[in-house]
């Protein structure tokens, strides 16, 4: 009789234990859960064919789709957008609002002091002198002394045309834009602003899409390799995203993008490290 009492025992402890080692379904997926790290992704909302709102008030743009597709490739993380003025997501990345750029980002010293960058270039950024379509005084960056030339703070145009204008006199009136796109397009237009500093894929999605009747001159003055930004300590996402992008050049994917947000394929060249 003891014996059949302590088999008894027995066997109610090892099913006790075999219920506590496997965790129902449940348990499982809130532990997997747990495992995912979401990551805040800064971009802005005043860049064409880049990071912008679409006729129904969606945030797309290559640089919004390829975020997504490497979201789709790293299940450890969820990206997460977070727009605002490009003025404020260096700002943003420094206090912890955010825990990248997506946004064309060139390399240059001040910015490497401060922040990562990931290693694979995941675009070519092509940078021309843009004017009104009527303007036949300007036809090259040697014909902007004494004018008037309006760029996006701290962007990639406000840099080299800001090193340029150093390294030849301090010639050129270089001023900022205000709100985004539409301000460099209207004092384009109405002749406020002589000049910019924009890529020709900007020029042909404000030209379709507002008639801001601008024009590319001159060869380019800038081809620059383009990057995610994030903080120095995030080394281990940056090699995430870098074998994301690996694996999007590889299969072709990055190139479709380009050329569907482009018009063009700008990533042969970015790869050629």
């Amino acid at each position: 009789m003891k014996k059949l009492q302590l088999t008894a025992i027995f066997l109610s402890l090892l099913l006790l234990l075999a219920a506590c080692g496997t965790p129902n379904k449940e348990t499982a997926a809130n532990a997997s859960k747990d495992k995912v790290q979401k990551i805040i992704v800064g971009t802005g909302t005043q860049f064409p064919n880049i990071c912008f709102l679409d006729d129904k008030g969606n945030l797309t743009g290559y640089d919004v789709e390829l975020v997504k597709e490497i979201d789709k490739r790293l299940p450890n993380y969820k990206f997460e957008f977070k727009t605002m003025d490009f003025s404020n997501l260096l700002l943003s990345l420094e206090s912890n609002k955010i825990d990248l750029v997506a946004h064309q980002m060139e390399v240059n010293e001040e910015r490497k002091q401060k922040f990562l960058f990931n290693k694979e270039p995941y675009n070519i950024f092509p940078l021309h002198v843009v004017v009104n379509e009527k303007n036949t005084s300007i036809k090259s960056i040697k014909d902007l002394n004494g004018k008037k030339v309006i760029v996006g703070a701290t962007s990639n145009s406000a840099n080299l045309i800001d090193k340029y204008n150093k390294e030849h006199g301090n010639k050129i009136n270089i001023v900022y834009s205000g709100q985004g796109s539409d301000d460099t397009k209207t004092q384009l237009k109405t002749g406020r602003a002589d000049a910019t500093i924009s890529t020709p894929f900007a020029v042909d999605f404000v030209n379709k899409q507002a008639d801001a009747e601008q024009k590319v001159v001159g060869p380019a003055i800038s081809n620059s390799k383009v990057y995610f930004m994030l903080r120095k300590n995030e080394t281990g996402l940056q090699k995430d995203v870098d074998k994301a992008l690996k694996e999007i050049k590889e299969d072709g994917t990055l190139t479709k993008l380009s050329k569907k947000w482009l018009g063009e394929d700008y990533t042969k060249a970015a790869g050629n490290n």
